[in-house]
């Protein structure tokens, strides 16, 4: 089940909600307990098993690290070591598999394993859990059943923002409820959710065609690299969007997880505005204590390029993700040593312009299938061959999808935001906001009805 389906938005939604306001407050966590398990259920019926299992586990350990002081780091270890382990196992080994038969000629046969959905946002919650409490950050959770929620609730289980522990440790005890945060939260969501079907599914349906297309053209490489660039902002902002929406219907406060990464001045500001709770996770449980840049030169460039390798493992068991990972590796540590004090003196255009063109080669790589695709599609970029500038298949395309690039490379900016929160229209914007939220949800809703391109781009995280 994903938020951009029939039977989430008409059905799932409306349900859980009314039995969650009707109840008592005592029982409330259980209600959304049994509904995320559900929810998870309704798309992976042999996975939730796994998922209570690792429940189970987490809790299990948290005890014992915050009861045996002695013995914590090694209690720690096993209980990171089984995270871990699961998710390779899951996630990786047949990536393994297919390597070690390239390298050493071997023929492993693959296993047949298919990808818990939301496998790596909820292990990555478990283990910043764990961590916390031996860290003494995070106070040990005795009830299960909270914990149980926490790490199983709905909204942020299959695409994120990754929620620590300590973001809503508070809230699983005690949270508000009113009519002005659940309004916020539908609108957010409805928001989010017209990102995701009216923006990203759009752009993707471009995408789609040109790499299903025989037709070359320096245009037709350039549309489907600020397409696929603007595809993921919005499909995974509008996830985010949608998560912290529903986190306020059901009390819950999420941290923002995008800041509008495309006005970013340079990668290292670009990396603070984007999957903000990604970022942050591997700053504070990798890259820190590695030592950070606390220490020699040569260690902190080992440091940087290992965390950036495991942030683009982490988006997918394929090279082209470490590649893409890398690449920033190497890209912020070219800043950070070389561009900064030049960068400081450029004007903000040029440095927006540069962070743009970086972000477009990064998502070509990031959505490539194979180097030979990688280097094709930017290659062609800069009309490397004998290839034309323009073709009349790509005028068509960018004919019949201008209205959906201009729309989000605008929606990409704060431009819209500042004109609605400006003094000259707020009044309208507050009018006239009911009336857009609700042609929003309609359209969404007829695009999804309508069987349109809906991918779900997360199955592989």
């Amino acid at each position: 089940m994903i938020f951009s389906s029939i039977t989430f938005l008409f059905f799932f939604l409306p349900i859980v909600l009314a039995i969650y306001y009707i109840v008592p407050k005592k029982i409330k966590n259980f209600i959304l307990l049994v509904a995320s398990l559900f929810f998870y259920f309704y798309s992976e019926p042999v996975y939730v098993l796994l998922m209570i299992f690792s429940i189970i586990s987490t809790y299990i350990f948290g005890l014992l690290i915050d009861k045996y002081k002695k013995y914590s780091k090694v209690f720690l270890i096993i209980s990171i070591c089984i995270s871990v382990g699961i998710l390779v196992y899951f996630k990786y080994t047949n990536f393994i598999i297919q390597n070690i038969n390239l390298w050493l000629k071997n023929k492993i046969d693959f296993i047949n394993v298919i990808l818990p959905i939301g496998i790596s946002f909820y292990t990555f919650q478990m283990i910043s859990y764990n961590i916390d409490v031996y860290r003494g950050q995070a106070k040990v959770q005795k009830n299960i059943l909270k914990l149980a929620m926490y790490i199983s609730l709905f909204p942020q289980l299959i695409a994120g923002p990754i929620v620590r522990y300590t973001t809503i440790e508070g809230q699983l005890e005690n949270r508000t409820h009113t009519l002005e945060k659940f309004s916020n939260g539908v609108k957010r969501f409805v928001i989010g959710l017209g990102k995701k079907v009216l923006i990203a599914n759009v752009l993707g349906e471009l995408a789609s065609k040109f790499l299903s297309s025989n037709d070359v053209s320096v245009l037709f490489f350039w549309l489907y690299g600020i397409s696929i660039m603007l595809q993921i902002y919005f499909d995974f902002s509008g996830y985010s969007d949608m998560a912290i929406g529903l986190g306020k219907m059901f009390g819950f406060e999420f941290l923002e997880n995008f800041n509008y990464p495309y006005i970013a001045t340079t990668i290292t500001d670009f990396w603070r505005r984007w999957h903000i709770s990604l970022s942050s996770w591997f700053r504070d449980y990798i890259y820190i204590p590695l030592g950070g840049n606390r220490v020699s030169k040569l260690k902190w460039i080992r440091n940087i390029l290992l965390v950036w390798m495991l942030t683009g493992l982490w988006h997918g068991a394929s090279w082209n993700f470490v590649i893409w990972g890398l690449y920033f590796g190497i890209i912020l540590l070219f800043e950070k040593i070389f561009l900064n004090k030049f960068l400081e003196k450029v004007p903000n255009i040029l440095k927006r312009v540069y962070v743009l063109v970086i972000v477009m080669l990064s998502f070509i790589i990031f959505n490539g299938e194979g180097i030979e695709q990688i280097m094709r599609n930017n290659e062609g970029l800069i009309c490397i061959g004998e290839i034309p500038l323009i073709s009349t298949e790509s005028l068509y395309y960018l004919k019949s999808y201008c209205i959906a690039l201009l729309i989000g490379i605008i929606g990409s900016t704060p431009l819209s935001k500042n004109i609605a929160n400006s003094r000259k229209f707020n009044r309208i914007a507050n009018f006239l906001e009911p009336v857009f939220l609700i042609i929003i949800l309609v359209v969404s809703t007829s695009y999804i009805i309508d069987g349109s391109f809906n991918p779900f781009l997360y199955f592989r995280f």
